[in-house]
């Protein structure tokens, strides 16, 4: 819901009513639009920066000139192009939380009231009350829970209000009450992980060390961390509750449609918080996706061995390397991990999946069993990623337990009900049973063309294919750059004598096909369909 929400922002170029930059101002800007579709971060930022010096009231440049800035940190141009927007009141609705955290970092009550006013008429209105809550706490005057309380009327705002008021009953040093409504609140998700965290900060603050612990308790390795590193809570007050709201709010609609606005949220929270490591990560991330992945690595790599959160930028290096095409340096970096002293479940997982991106099905394999030697085997994923390497390592008798004990375990997991059916499909073994498999991922995920290609399969092969052939015609129209659909769909005419429509599917499928893939499909446009096995892995 909140990253529909966020969605509807428009957090990219504002309805301007300045004409396009033209003279000195143009040639900055296109080459500042040049450099931004390179991912030249900076030197897009320089650019915007010339060309708003030039033509100073645009708002074409600024509104340009304030993402890039605040991608690269540049608050200092953030805040000259957002006055720009302001003045011809076309500023995003969501830089008022920039405002806020402006006036939060600099202390200025009165400036932090204005703009959780200006919150509050935006779309962000949700927002707004935890704001207000906070600086009722820091300056004394009116009544945290009144007002969040009077919040709690929409189903976006609840959740947010109860977090915080949770956390201003620990600052209120009222530990019983706090603990009455965390017991409401707490689960086993990233939210209910960072509530712990932030409450435990707080717990320890203000004298209750063993409340602290008490929330930190389990195997999560980010909450052992922060076990061990409560002598560095954070102070409670308007700093901690808005950088600790704007990195919730960031986690909530992290996506590549979003990146911009959760670039916003974590630069403030940093403003605010320069110590928020939570913010780094998530504000890495975002611009990874963005293309800045030198400056995320840069910011994972700023985050000190002895934060809580050192190991899941570690990991997180990984996915952004992978993320920027450096699969070499991904799978060195998962490596290194994966054989590090006290490595994890997580860094074996991460290391095997590098390990299969590189075509190591075996190793792959044999990193996969390591984690299970620690996680043991009640992990449907764990199960589902050996048995698929050992499959695809050539293992076949070696990877049907663990397909088998996936299904297992999440029988309503339509990726594990996929790759047991159709790998026993690919070896005419089980039919019945594998059609039966496919068909229940169907009945959960009717539009994955994937699925709709393995029981559409499913059926040619069991001589059904009057009732096969549409669902692999439906799945090749959702997919067209597929090599295994369109090599089905091949089969598959081929079967019903249509011959030319045959070798159309096989063209298609070669167009992206790679060795062994394309020399079979090449061996059939030659001569029409061999036995040669395709590659199973969906």
């Amino acid at each position: 819901m909140l990253a529909a929400l966020a969605a509807t922002l428009s957090p990219g170029i504002a309805t301007a009513a300045s004409d396009p930059p033209t003279g000195a101002a143009l040639a900055a800007y296109v080459r500042a639009r040049a450099a931004d579709a390179d991912g030249a971060s900076d030197v897009a930022a320089r650019g915007y920066a010339a060309a708003l010096a030039a033509d100073p009231r645009n708002e074409v440049i600024a509104i340009r000139a304030f993402r890039e800035a605040m991608a690269i940190g540049d608050l200092a141009l953030a805040d000259r192009a957002l006055s720009v927007l302001e003045a011809s009141d076309v500023a995003p609705a969501d830089t008022a939380l920039f405002r806020f955290a402006q006036a939060v970092a600099a202390k200025d009550m009165a400036a932090a009231t204005r703009a959780a006013d200006a919150v509050a008429a935006g779309p962000l209105d949700f927002a707004a009350p935890v704001l207000r809550a906070w600086l009722a706490y820091t300056t004394r005057e009116g009544d945290p829970a009144a007002i969040l309380l009077a919040s709690e009327i929409g189903a976006i705002t609840r959740r947010y209000a109860a977090e915080n008021r949770a956390l201003i009953q620990i600052a209120q040093k009222r530990p019983r009450e706090a603990v009455d409504t965390l017991q409401a609140l707490l689960g086993n998700d990233q939210a209910s992980l960072d509530l712990r965290i932030n409450a435990a900060q707080l717990f320890a603050s203000t004298g209750q060390p063993r409340l602290a612990r008490a929330l930190l308790e389990g195997g999560d390795p980010v909450l052992r961390a922060q076990a061990a590193a409560l002598d560095r809570s954070a102070r409670p007050g308007l700093a901690f509750g808005t950088s600790r709201l704007f990195t919730r709010l960031a986690a909530d609609i992290g996506s590549e449609d979003t990146a911009p606005l959760t670039i916003l949220l974590a630069r403030s929270a940093l403003l605010v918080n320069p110590a928020d490591d939570r913010a780094r990560l998530l504000l890495a991330d975002a611009l990874s996706h963005e293309g800045g992945a030198a400056r995320a690595i840069a910011l994972l790599d700023a985050i000190r061995p002895d934060s809580p959160f050192a190991g899941v930028a570690r990991s997180a290096r990984v996915e952004v390397l992978a993320r920027q095409g450096d699969d070499a340096g991904a799978l060195a970096a998962a490596q290194r991990l994966a054989e590090a002293e006290g490595a994890g479940v997580p860094a074996l997982q991460s290391y095997g999946d590098r390990l299969v991106d590189d075509g190591r099905f075996a190793d792959a394999a044999a990193a996969y069993a390591a984690a299970m030697a620690q996680a043991g085997d009640g992990d449907w994923v764990l199960n589902l990623q050996r048995g698929g390497a050992l499959e695809q390592a050539g293992r076949w008798d070696e990877a049907l337990p663990f397909l088998e004990r996936a299904v297992e375990l999440a029988p309503q997991e339509p990726v594990a009900l996929n790759y047991l059916g159709y790998a026993q499909v690919e070896r005419g073994l089980n039919l019945t049973e594998a059609r039966g498999l496919l068909e229940r991922a169907r009945a959960m995920r009717p539009d994955d063309p994937a699925i709709t290609d393995s029981l559409g399969w499913a059926y040619v092969q069991s001589g059904e294919l009057a009732k096969g052939l549409p669902l692999l015609e439906q799945a090749a129209q959702a997919e067209p750059a597929s090599v295994a659909i369109n090599e089905h769909l091949g089969d598959a005419y081929w079967q019903a004598g249509r011959r030319f429509e045959a070798r159309y599917a096989w063209r298609a499928a070669a167009i992206y096909a790679e060795d062994v893939d394309q020399r079979r499909i090449a061996a059939k446009l030659e001569g029409g369909p061999t036995a040669a096995p395709r590659t199973t892995a969906r």
